[in-house]
């Protein structure tokens, strides 16, 4: 995983983001990409000279933020000692790219051509990332994402948690996490009781890794009166996780939406490093 790509805009988030994704690209000499992440506006042609005027005036902002984005990231890099990228491998470098229409499907699609994509915490603007653009991620993109803590982490991937919930999405997610599993010192699967659709359970999963060379152990959690989210991130703090694997929406995101889940509880709440996929 050596290619990673930061959607980038002006939020309370944005260094925490570009630090986690600068800790994951020393681990693995990887190049990071940067690109403006515009706000969304609606696509109609407005025939009111008011309108107009208010859309010049929004375009006009939002080129401002965009330029914004470039500095903030081009001056981390610096700060940072990160050289723009050239043919030096097994060191991390950067890029940036420039598109006018970088907004949340963009991020799907240019997502495409890079092993990870990282994201702030998902918040209300100007706290964290663009929940809209998130999902694009998630689901147009084909590419895991990771989703940085609110404080950036000093450690990533050596105790890894696996919220195994024995769905699908959680399975292919794990599939894709391998090259972050044999780099791990300590991999634990974490169930939780009755936060399960059927399938193999966090024992058969253990036995998995370890026949792939990953020693692992499993654990199942009880959750009381709280919810598989709750649990999945106390008990990965408790443990000491600095990764947390999870399989992103098991239940459709309309139905988190109105009944809450665990994907979006661990988004909106996580304080450690997620890797999802869906």
């Amino acid at each position: 995983m050596k290619t990673i790509l930061v959607p980038t805009e002006k939020s309370d988030l944005m260094t925490s983001t570009l630090e986690t994704a600068l800790l994951f690209a020393r681990q693995v000499g990887g190049y990071i990409e940067g690109f403006a992440l515009r706000a969304a506006i609606s696509d109609f042609v407005a025939a009111d000279l008011i309108v107009a005027d208010a859309w010049a005036v929004a375009e006009t902002r939002d080129a401002e933020l965009a330029k914004e984005a470039r500095t903030l990231f081009e001056n981390f890099m610096s700060a940072h000692g990160v050289p723009l990228a050239t043919t030096t491998k097994d060191r991390p470098s950067y890029g940036w790219t420039e598109a006018d229409a970088a907004r949340d499907a963009f991020v799907g699609s240019y997502g495409r051509v890079f092993d990870i994509i990282v994201f702030g915490r998902p918040g209300s603007y100007p706290a964290g990332a663009s929940m809209a653009a998130v999902e694009a991620a998630l689901f147009e993109s084909g590419r895991p994402i990771l989703i940085a803590p609110p404080t950036a982490p000093t450690r990533l991937g050596d105790n890894v948690v696996i919220a195994w919930n024995r769905s699908t999405e959680t399975a292919r997610c794990v599939a894709v996490a391998m090259p972050l599993l044999y780099a791990a010192k300590k991999v634990t699967v974490l169930t939780v009781t009755g936060g399960m659709v059927p399938g193999p359970d966090g024992d058969e999963v253990a036995r998995y890794l370890e026949r792939n060379g990953i020693a692992a152990d499993s654990i199942t959690a009880d959750p009381g009166n709280k919810n598989s989210g709750e649990v999945f991130l106390e008990r990965a703090a408790e443990l000491g996780c600095d990764l947390l694997i999870k399989g992103a929406y098991t239940q459709s995101r309309l139905r988190q939406m109105i009944f809450g889940g665990a994907t979006s509880h661990i988004l909106a709440k996580t304080t450690v490093p997620v890797f999802m996929a869906h």
